[in-house]
């Protein structure tokens, strides 16, 4: 499995209604994708994280580059700053893991 970990943190609460319009459409497109096993969305010390995990790294790919998501990143660095990583694993990792998975191997997005 490919599994996809984000955090984002606004640069103001202004963003907040942009960000919150962007991430449910986002979100809604990744549980429908194809590919995707799992799609989910958390804040951890106001930092706004996604964990997806998807069949294959061209899944999540295809998904990454189209529809809502591919809109969302036009917007992107006017409102949040952020950072992802990926893994390929047998066994997804659980959310008291994220947060310090970003944060010891994510990379600026």
């Amino acid at each position: 499995m490919f599994v996809s970990i984000t955090g984002l943190k606004l640069k103001s609460m202004f963003y907040l209604p942009m960000f919150s319009y962007h991430a449910i459409r986002s979100m809604n497109q990744a549980k429908s994708a194809a590919g995707n096993i799992r799609a989910e969305a958390r804040t951890i010390n106001d930092v706004h994280h996604t964990l997806s995990v998807w069949k294959s790294k061209d899944d999540m790919l295809v998904y990454l580059r189209t529809g809502a998501h591919a809109e969302a990143m036009k917007v992107f660095s006017r409102i949040a700053t952020g950072k992802t990583m990926s893994m390929i694993t047998d066994t997804p990792p659980d959310w008291s893991e994220v947060h310090q998975l970003w944060i010891e191997q994510g990379k600026d997005a």
